[in-house]
């Protein structure tokens, strides 16, 4: 039975092979187009990728050789990257003389490599993307007071936006300037003012700690461990009073998302960022979107709550949140709600205030107390001029009086000359242009080294390299021989908006601790600079500090 098959049961397989067959040739021109396709999709990839990686790299380099421009030579994808990593790693153990203020060995040894063998301006390569160095301080000027958005923010990659957000730092364009006007009247000088009570307040209770410390001692001194850290969290709280009406505390699962933002953003800084890659599933990007999603939402409880009580007509605040959001809800008056910016803009904005609002301003006092704890005799000179302007400790301090404190405001700018937060500023041309007789390609990174021409003898002298506050008694302009000289805050137009606010803080702070006590390094201090996206010590600043009147 099993080995007989019927005459219907082979017709049916027959027809199904017949049907079978005439699918299949229906299907071949169909496959083969697909095929086809995917073919032109590849060889356009792999052209479009030769192009980015082999051929451009190639002619810009070409071009820029033709106009005397040289520079380390490109590898392939990875451009000088690994050379970079290399360079930086054989000198993380240096350790300077505590009077050494060379930090460009220890924080940027591949542009002291450069400069040295290529001169001022130079080309190298962050992967496939050319980077031109700019050391010559008139096609630095000609850059940073460029209104025409031709050199705009380079894109600072997924890390970098969770870490900063996309408000004044990175946009670009009528963004930046619709940014620009909602913000702009938080900083004027007479709200910063207001703020100066604050700000002392703050900095007091970091201070109480300290005089009980010495007053229990037997010689009246107190130890510090680790100065910078306590800066750290007194300029956190300081932004989050001013900012937004809350406390450190309140504030501190943003602090503590961003110091962890920070690490991811600086420990990828040198990666070849390949587009797509930021949302695999790795362990980096899923730990990013956690922290983004914690931030995004306790800065939302904090706007909300401030909207909620301006609807009961108790008004925004005068806090920096509360400014930014009257002047928001004003632009969107009226029909001109293209002039406002939106909710997430404006959490971009409070990220900005967050990280940057204390920060770089804990680095400015942590290197400043140590070069006054370094220079006993500038110490002194400040703390009179306090006690002069301000009055002893009983004295609540005004704004008015610590913008008359010249020797203190000169010592803070050689302070950020000598160790600026911030050591290096990108742009990137949106068009072929020229710059100080250079053609350069768009695309170009024009990168702006600030703690090099910081130390350049040809437009700061010949002690360009040491600690002379002196240079800035006639004010920053008149500091060097090129009145631009001074990069700290940047230049021109989108010079940094909260530089009073940081100037302000500082001086309140230094006052502080001036009024109180002496204070000097103490011996088991090393000296050993370091870039962590902002620069501050290694290994921290142990401090000693004496009580004034023990």
């Amino acid at each position: 039975m099993d080995t007989i098959i019927s005459t219907s049961t082979i017709s049916r397989e027959l027809s199904f092979t017949g049907r079978s067959s005439h699918a299949m040739v229906a299907m071949a021109p169909a496959a083969g187009l697909v095929l086809a396709s995917l073919a032109v999709v590849l060889a356009t990839t792999l052209w479009t990728a030769a192009v980015h990686l082999v051929w451009r790299p190639y002619a810009v380099a070409r071009a820029f050789r033709r106009q005397g421009i040289r520079g380390p030579a490109y590898r392939f994808f990875v451009g000088n990257n690994e050379q970079v990593m290399a360079m930086r790693a054989a000198t993380a153990d240096d350790v300077l003389d505590l009077g050494s203020h060379d930090i460009i060995a220890r924080v940027m040894p591949q542009y002291k490599a450069w400069v040295a063998s290529y001169g001022k301006v130079f080309l190298s390569w962050s992967g496939y993307t050319p980077s031109l160095c700019v050391g010559d301080h008139d096609m630095v000027k000609q850059i940073l007071s460029n209104k025409t958005g031709l050199y705009g923010k380079p894109n600072p990659g997924p890390n970098f936006l969770a870490l900063l957000g996309k408000g004044l730092v990175f946009s670009d364009g009528d963004d930046w300037a619709r940014h620009r006007r909602i913000v702009h009247p938080a900083f004027t000088m007479d709200k910063l003012k207001m703020m100066t009570r604050t700000m002392a307040e703050c900095a007091g209770d970091m201070v109480r700690p300290w005089e009980a410390l010495a007053a229990a001692s037997d010689g009246g001194v107190a130890r510090v461990d680790d100065v910078g850290q306590q800066f750290v969290e007194l300029t956190a709280d300081v932004i989050s009073h001013t900012a937004f009406g809350s406390s450190y505390r309140e504030g501190k699962e943003v602090f503590v998302a961003q110091r962890e933002l920070q690490y991811i953003a600086f420990s990828t800084m040198n990666n070849v960022r390949v587009p797509g890659l930021e949302y695999l599933p790795t362990k980096t990007n899923q730990r990013r979107r956690q922290l983004t999603g914690k931030v995004r939402g306790t800065l939302m409880a904090i706007i909300r709550e401030r909207q909620a009580a301006a609807k009961e007509a108790k008004g925004y605040g005068n806090d920096l949140l509360g400014l930014m959001l009257e002047a928001n809800s004003s632009a969107g008056a009226g029909g001109q709600k293209a002039a406002a910016i939106s909710m997430d803009e404006i959490i971009d904005e409070c990220k900005t205030f967050f990280f940057a609002g204390h920060d770089t301003t804990s680095h400015l006092l942590t290197w400043a107390i140590f070069l006054l704890g370094t220079h006993p005799e500038w110490q002194q000179k400040l703390r009179e001029e306090v006690l002069r302007e301000c009055g002893g400790t009983g004295t609540p301090l005004q704004g008015d009086a610590l913008n008359k404190l010249k020797l203190t405001t000169m010592v803070l700018y050689e302070t950020l000359r000598l160790y600026g937060a911030v050591i290096m500023i990108a742009r990137e041309t949106r068009a072929d242009t020229e710059l100080g007789g250079v053609k350069i390609p768009k695309g170009t990174t024009t990168m702006i080294p600030m703690a090099i021409m910081h130390r350049d003898e040809e437009v700061w002298g010949a002690d360009a390299g040491e600690f002379k506050p002196d240079r800035f008694q006639n004010g920053v302009g008149r500091a060097a021989k090129h009145p631009s000289a001074m990069l700290a805050f940047s230049a021109g137009p989108r010079s940094c908006i909260g530089q009073d606010f940081a100037m302000l803080e500082a001086k309140a702070t230094l006052a502080v601790i001036l009024r109180r006590f002496e204070f000097e390094v103490a011996p088991e201090y090393v000296h050993a600079p370091a870039e962590f996206l902002t620069l501050q010590p290694k290994c921290g600043l142990p401090v000693l500090l004496k009580l004034l009147g023990q």
